[in-house]
């Protein structure tokens, strides 16, 4: 198993601090100190596997043992046995919820990511479906990574991954134009500079100013298609990456992913994704 960066580990023993605090009560009292016991991961139905390594890596910091018995990025079966973790008893039950959480969660998103990305590349091939900043606070790592295990890509983690100029920021720049224009003449050549449009116009401004990403924002299929045929008409549309926005899920992915754009952002994979259902029993040894 993969070591995960340390900022991930010290967020994963804030994430135990926030359910024990003192201490396992409920344990404490009912358990012997010296049980031990192995508890089994269990599937409650079919989803893509995601929150294996965070789980792997709760167990190191809590020294227990584990077994993997389903990798990452695999499809379920109902009342599949996913992973073992072996130890002390009292452990085992402390860090359980903690670890049904996260894999629940980042399986839901993973499940979710893969059926969109594969309704969206019925239309294209070559699509890419990527998430947005639309995550929980202080999950965002392990929501966009479970994004990554379902096939899709996880756009920026934070605000200075890229310049994503919004109609906010083209309001108080004073136009698309100047916005752009600003961006281009102080950002590093390192730095991708996306540009969201609210029409036809403001992508062509966005596209003339030097912007690498149009971001369509809130089109409809057929108005997206539109766009795409006037900048192949006047040459530009092998000049910028054309990403979409705005209401995407499943359900039209393959509609947009038609008219020949080469990116689906998706808010939804991140706030309206449904947890997979998970379980954990215990046997002594």
């Amino acid at each position: 198993m993969k070591q995960l960066p340390q900022d991930i580990i010290e967020a994963l023993k804030q994430f135990l601090q926030e359910d024990v605090r003192s201490g396992d009560i409920t344990s404490i009292l009912t358990v012997p100190e010296e049980k031990t016991a192995v508890a089994t991961v269990y599937a409650k139905e079919k989803a893509i596997l995601a929150g294996i390594e965070e789980v792997a890596a709760i167990a190191e910091l809590t020294g227990l043992e584990y077994e993997i018995l389903v990798f990452e990025g695999n499809w379920t079966k109902t009342q599949q046995p996913v992973m073992r973790l072996k130890g002390s008893a009292r452990t085992l039950l402390k860090v359980e919820r903690l670890c049904l959480n996260i894999i629940m969660r980042m399986s839901g998103i993973a499940t979710k990511t893969y059926r969109m990305v594969a309704e969206a590349r019925e239309g294209n091939p070559n699509v890419r479906v990527a998430a947005t900043r639309k995550t929980t606070p202080g999950f965002r790592y392990f929501e966009k990574r479970a994004v990554v295990v379902g096939g899709g890509d996880p756009h920026r983690y934070s605000l200075d991954d890229m310049v994503l100029i919004k109609n906010n920021h083209i309001t108080a720049a004073g136009g698309v134009r100047q916005a752009v224009t600003a961006a281009r003449k102080g950002v590093s050549f390192s730095k991708k500079v996306s540009c969201e449009a609210r029409t036809l116009q403001e992508a062509l401004e966005a596209i003339e100013a030097g912007a690498d990403i149009v971001l369509l924002d809130n089109f409809k299929p057929e108005d997206v298609g539109g766009v795409v045929k006037v900048l192949e008409k006047e040459g530009l549309r092998d000049r910028v990456i054309l990403e979409v926005s705005g209401g995407m899920d499943e359900t039209n992915a393959k509609a947009y992913a038609k008219t020949g754009i080469d990116v689906i952002s998706s808010g939804s994979l991140t706030h309206s994704f449904k947890a997979s259902d998970f379980n954990m029993l215990l046997s002594l040894n």
